[in-house]
């Protein structure tokens, strides 16, 4: 199983980026995918995670409202759309999947599965 991110870079404040995650792998089955990261020195955090039926959706409270979670669960995609960007949203944004109970959905360490991270830059 793979899962691979893309779509980070450099933007300014109040900028948008679209983050994707592609899944691969013959076996791969999840019941989440789910967005964190990481900023320097920092711990990784939760962003947001959807349910691979996409019924639900839920978000750290440092991004609710600025970003969007969706996934196309027939192609085994996931995306973050990040609007109004600021500065502290600066990390190394990853992807993660696995089969998860919803309620350990925020809880980095119930996934298996992991995209490499791709950076994203917000400069004020």
């Amino acid at each position: 199983v793979q899962l691979q991110a893309s779509g980070g870079g450099s933007v300014q404040a109040g900028g948008s980026l679209r983050l994707s995650c592609a899944a691969s792998g013959r076996t791969f089955r999840s019941t989440v995918m789910a967005w964190f990261r990481q900023a320097s020195g920092l711990e990784r955090e939760f962003v947001a995670a959807i349910s691979t039926d996409g019924g639900r959706t839920t978000y750290s409270d440092s991004v609710k409202g600025r970003f969007t979670v969706s996934a196309e669960s027939s192609k085994n995609m996931v995306y973050l759309q990040m609007t109004l960007l600021k500065p502290e949203d600066t990390a190394v944004y990853y992807c993660a999947a696995d089969l998860v109970a919803w309620r350990t959905s925020m809880n980095w360490k119930t996934y298996n599965y992991w995209g490499q991270g791709t950076q994203v830059t917000v400069s004020s």
